[in-house]
């Protein structure tokens, strides 16, 4: 079983036992769905006691919503480490788009399960969803910001855009997920680049006459 968007343990070392419940999560979420998993479940799988597991989770939901927040965090540092500020800004979006479509394109049963389950945490979910989404959006006005001043011609972006291109591109990856592409997402790099490149220039100033 892939589960690239989601590596808890550092390279060469052994995982912790809380690495290993999240590992756990994410095999039980591709195998059987949020709804169906129990504590006894994760245990199992993780290898561990039902006591160890409460010394770090006080439940199911806390553990997926963990096991969301480190998926979410891999694939923001793929996002990063992408980015390369020596290219121009056309080669930086499909870079570092690419790069972050391709990551959770390389486990897309662990995708599907994250992005489908998570609404059965109701408001939690939510709350979890737009957590994720500021934190990419985030990342979007500071890059952005950092173009901005380094070229006089361009000025910060509001947040309400970033949101926006980044709820846009969320959709794009639901709807991927739900017609059973998800391994396909890195198709979707050129039209990303045009949703955050048609941001971008809407950032720059007009000319003066």
């Amino acid at each position: 079983m892939h589960l690239a968007p989601f590596d808890p343990s550092a390279p060469c070392q052994p995982p912790s036992h809380r690495s290993r419940l999240l590992m756990a999560m994410a095999q039980a979420l591709t195998e059987q769905g949020y709804a169906a998993i129990t504590i006894a479940d994760i245990v199992r799988l993780a290898g561990v006691s039902r006591r160890t597991f409460y010394e770090h989770f006080d439940g199911k939901q806390a553990c997926f919503e963990a096991l969301y927040r480190a998926a979410s965090g891999a694939a923001l540092r793929t996002l990063r480490e992408a980015i390369d500020t020596s290219q121009p800004w056309q080669k930086q979006l499909e870079r570092a788009l690419g790069a972050y479509l391709g990551h959770l394109a390389a486990g897309p049963a662990l995708l599907r399960s994250l992005f489908v389950d998570v609404h059965h945490l109701g408001d939690a979910g939510a709350a979890l969803r737009r957590e994720t989404m500021k934190q990419l959006a985030d990342f979007m006005c500071e890059t952005i910001r950092r173009q901005a001043a380094s070229t006089a011609s361009w000025s910060p972006i509001q947040p309400q855009l970033a949101m926006a291109a980044v709820g846009a591109i969320n959709e794009l990856v639901l709807m991927s997920i739900e017609r059973g592409e998800a391994a396909e997402l890195a198709s979707l790099t050129p039209v990303a680049v045009r949703i955050v490149g048609s941001l971008a220039e809407g950032c720059r100033e007009p000319a003066r006459t």
